[in-house]
């Protein structure tokens, strides 16, 4: 099976903005593939995040094309296959953080031991005490991880982190992506990272900065045809 997770070739989406066409992401060319290790940097407004939802098949592109032909159908993609951390907190608030962390198994109808699977992914963030609280008790830094915890908890072979440590101190952040590498470390499990902050970028394999919508390289490959 090919290690290619994603391809996308000549990957745009513009929107709408009265009578104009806005170009959020311009012509991406690039390949995901196992085991990656990827820093997307860029400024505020640059199309990070409209760039991680056409990766998670969340949204649809303008024209090119983007395919996951190692994962499957675009409609089996999440939360099995790709796990999305968004920027904003997104925690669903009636539930306890074991059932949020849980959420994914369940959707994807995941056949594991699901107290065990989560228990396990509490623990990689250090967060087995607070696993029967609500969200609304929780520190920002706390819901961070835990939605980094519901990220892993179904070893997805991509997860696509938005900004994970933007609402973080440094330290705090660094604690973060040291278990989560920590996790992933010996699997076949992609990471791209969409982040502003140099210290973490510089931790990743591979650097792909978006300017204005144009993905460029700065460190690793965009493509190895």
């Amino acid at each position: 099976m090919s290690d290619i997770l994603i391809d996308a070739r000549s990957l745009s989406r513009s929107y709408l903005q009265g009578e104009s066409s806005i170009a959020v992401v311009a012509s991406a060319t690039f390949r995901l593939r196992a085991r990656d290790r990827v820093a997307l940097v860029g400024r505020s407004g640059s199309g990070k995040s409209t760039l991680m939802h056409l990766m998670a098949g969340l949204d649809v592109p303008s024209s090119g094309a983007i395919s996951w032909s190692a994962l499957g159908p675009a409609e089996t993609l999440l939360p099995a296959k790709i796990s999305l951390v968004f920027q904003a907190q997104s925690l669903l608030e009636p539930m306890t953080v074991s059932e949020n962390v849980a959420l994914p198994l369940l959707l994807a109808k995941s056949t594991v031991d699901i107290d065990a699977a989560v228990s396990a992914a509490l623990a990689t963030f250090g967060l087995e005490s607070l696993s029967r609280k609500l969200p609304e008790e929780l520190s920002g830094g706390q819901m961070q991880r835990v939605a980094m915890a519901r990220a892993i908890v179904g070893n997805p072979s991509v997860i696509l982190a938005d900004e994970p440590t933007g609402q973080l101190d440094q330290p705090t952040g660094h604690a973060l992506l040291d278990a989560l590498l920590a996790h992933l470390d010996g699997t076949n499990t992609a990471l791209v990272i969409a982040t502003h902050d140099p210290s973490i970028a510089a931790r990743m394999n591979t650097i792909w900065r978006i300017e204005r919508g144009v993905l460029v390289e700065s460190s690793g490959t965009l493509e190895e045809a």
